[in-house]
């Protein structure tokens, strides 16, 4: 049984009474909670526990949906690209897409909403040189130009909702109705939507917290006629849209947006696009309204003396935790999935809630719970990379998700979270919500700033993680480290400078994305401010291909910081004679292996004997530093998480501040073993980030110094003497 009780939410189901109370004492849990395709029985209920009750604002009403089909919610889609072999050509613009998720809007006039792109010009095409067969589902374009490429971007109104869909197809749900998603934009569904909830608060009296899963907008996920994901963006507004949103929209700022403004040439201006004023524009319109809306209802639970909770996930978009506008939702709580390290410090972050809780993984579905599986191992990996992160900023709570009954048929896996729900009560209190010593502030650059924090590549393909030289490696490395980090814009510099505060900035992520800020690096104003915070004794890291805009003869627009630049092929006239790699360096040492930069960046060199290059092979640098001024430059080809690369990680920031004898204050030599240290409590924790014992050499923040051995992910808390 659990030592002890509390902080844990667990999920549960009809006709499992016994086993939930066994569970509930055996991982402590203080909560329940429904999941998807679940319901809490009134016996269930009843138990010594909050309740929480799923709630749906937009879907899940589907005889509301069927009366109202008009005010489904809405997408623009982009069609498949057609070159054009003659002057007449047809676009089947269906073609590719799930027809149970999205069907063609033909209520509203496609020669005003939709819009035909020559994709060769870029230019869109007079609605009179285009028609639509509607029975078809065709664009015919009447005068099209030989050999040019040309797409439709259409209006669809999205009739089955994107995660119902999911887990409908991955638990099999068989004949088990298709939810519609409807719009709280248009009047009915308002309306709708506030006298609903006002209803079900009174029918659901044991509800202790209202879980808003999430309130109005999915995140932009579309299937293809396969019934797979064919695009998804877990930041995107696509679902947002629609045509009174758009005449709204042109209401109150003066001008209208086109399809293209959304459907971005078929980027659909996912999170890795330099964002446009137009977008920028069109999500703060989105977030107003969702702010507004979302309080309205908070405010009703809030009368009838509950909780509110947001999920953040699913139909989370234009809550924004970090923006301008999520403190006037009034919410009591935020969970979210707990995919590791940046995720948690994503939820735990946040501010302007009472509590924040994590789900955490596996989730409790069939595709984990099977036979032959060991849900054991994502478990712990799953604990293990999150654990860092509370170490230095602990959610309030946990749970977990999906069918009890599937987990309950897994007793090692049991056994193991009783384990992790009293470690992280252990945790919790021995903090006791002090805040951990940060021996540097580091501000990471992007185009989002702030409305970004921990935000990363959260899509469902692997392709980004693998490009490891990505923003991702570095947010989870930063997640458990022990500096402050914070989230800096480029127009934050343009419009109050680099905090004074901040001792490095770390700019990481691909050539011409967000991450790493594409042409913003051509603002020489930027430039300037970033030159001035090194030379005056600031640090820079680069990862990956950090202010990478050619211009002016340069790949790197701190070429000059780094000490390094990138070759693209014009320069291969001038030789390059500094290639010399140093035996001994700061960033080389208590490494363990060799050095591990992933794919990495190709035909990085370096402009001078000054550059310090830490590793050079295969005719490229790939980890070197450059002095300039007081301060800096560190570069690293590429960043995958691992402890080995946290630990150079965490040298290059200290290195780059010129600060490296600060470095071990609170301290562990070994790079699988982390000194988490609370000064206002005089406590430290030793963590081992590894599933195997580890000795190593502790600081304890004090100038003293002992060996320590820790067994495997053990955590040793000790006391200042």
């Amino acid at each position: 049984m659990s030592k002890t009780k509390g902080r844990v939410t667990l999920p549960s189901e009809g006709d499992f009474l016994e086993e939930t109370k066994e569970m509930m004492e055996r991982w402590g849990a203080d909560a329940l909670r429904d999941s998807d395709g679940t319901k809490l029985p009134e016996e269930v209920k009843a138990l010594d526990a909050t309740v929480y009750t799923t709630y749906f604002v937009a879907r899940g009403h589907n005889e509301f949906a069927e009366e109202h089909k008009e005010e489904c919610q809405q997408l623009y889609l982009m069609s498949r690209r057609v070159t054009a072999v003659e002057e007449t050509v047809k676009i089947p613009f269906m073609e590719g897409y799930f027809q149970q998720q999205v069907v063609p809007d033909y209520l509203h006039d496609p020669g005003r909403w939709w819009e035909v792109m020559d994709r060769t010009t870029g230019k869109a095409l007079a609605p009179e040189d285009w028609e639509v067969d509607r029975k078809q589902d065709v664009v015919q374009i009447k005068h099209a130009l030989p050999f040019h490429e040309y797409t439709v971007s259409f209006l669809v109104f999205a009739v089955w909702d994107p995660t119902q869909m999911y887990n409908h197809i991955t638990n099999d749900w068989g004949d088990k109705p298709h939810e519609i998603p409807f719009d709280v934009r248009q009047p009915a569904s308002g309306a709708y939507a506030r006298e609903y909830l006002v209803q079900w608060l009174k029918d659901n009296p044991r509800t202790d917290v209202v879980r808003f899963t999430t309130f109005f907008y999915h995140f932009t996920l579309v299937f293809n006629d396969k019934a797979r994901e064919k695009f998804v963006d877990w930041f995107g507004y696509g679902a947002t849209v629609s045509v009174k949103a758009l005449e709204e929209f042109e209401q109150e700022y003066g001008y209208r947006l086109r399809p293209e403004d959304i459907v971005d040439n078929g980027y659909y201006h996912s999170t890795f696009r330099v964002p446009t004023r137009q977008y920028r524009d069109y999500m703060d319109f989105i977030q107003r309204f969702v702010a507004k809306k979302a309080g309205e209802l908070v405010a009703l639970v809030h009368e009838a003396g509950r909780e509110a909770m947001m999920f953040l996930g699913d139909n989370w978009i234009g809550t924004e935790p970090y923006g301008k506008y999520f403190p006037e939702i009034g919410l009591d709580a935020v969970v979210g999935s707990v995919g590791g390290g940046a995720t948690l410090r994503l939820i735990s972050d946040i501010p302007g809630v009472r509590y924040t809780e994590g789900r955490f993984l596996p989730y409790f579905f069939p595709d984990t719970f099977h036979e032959g599986n060991d849900p054991c191992v994502e478990a712990k990996e799953n604990w293990l990379c999150a654990r860092r992160a509370l170490m230095r900023k602990p959610l309030d709570r946990i749970g977990y998700g999906g069918y009890l009954s599937l987990a309950y048929q897994f007793p090692k896996f049991v056994d193991y979270i009783e384990q992790v729900t009293d470690e992280f009560r252990e945790i919790v209190d021995k903090i006791g919500g002090s805040r951990p010593y940060c021996g540097l502030k580091v501000a990471v650059l992007n185009c989002w700033g702030r409305l970004r924090a921990w935000q990363a590549f959260m899509v469902a393909h692997a392709l980004w993680y693998k490009q490891t030289y990505s923003y991702f490696g570095v947010l989870e490395a930063l997640s458990g480290m022990a500096v402050d980090v914070v989230f800096l814009s480029f127009d934050d510099i343009r419009e109050g400078g680099i905090p004074k505060d901040v001792d490095v900035i770390l700019n990481a992520g691909a050539a011409g994305t967000a991450f790493s800020g594409g042409q913003e690096w051509l603002d020489e104003k930027i430039v300037t401010a970033v030159r001035r915070f090194v030379w005056q004794g600031g640090g820079f890291v680069g990862i990956g291909e950090p202010s990478e805009a050619h211009f002016g003869g340069r790949s790197f627009q701190l070429a000059d910081v780094l000490g390094v630049d990138k070759e693209l092929g014009f320069g291969l006239s001038t030789d390059k004679y500094f290639t010399a790699e140093r035996e001994h360096h700061f960033l080389k040492e208590d490494r363990t292996e060799a050095f591990d930069f992933g794919e990495g960046v190709k035909n990085i060199y370096a402009l001078s004997e000054d550059t310090e290059i830490v590793e050079y092979s295969d005719g490229e640098v790939h980890a070197s530093a450059h002095p300039y001024g007081k301060g800096r430059g560190v570069y690293l080809a590429g960043l995958p998480f691992s402890h080995e690369n946290t630990r150079l990680l965490l040298r290059s920031l200290y290195y780059s501040a010129r600060k490296e004898d600060q470095m071990k204050r609170w301290h562990a030599d070994n790079p699988l073993c982390e000194v988490h240290g609370y000064p206002e409590t005089g406590k430290y924790a030793v963590i081992n980030n590894s599933k195997q014992a580890q000795s190593t050499l502790v600081y304890d923040g004090t100038g003293q110094s002992c060996m320590m051995r820790l067994e495997g992910s053990q955590i040793v808390w000790e006391r200042n003497h």
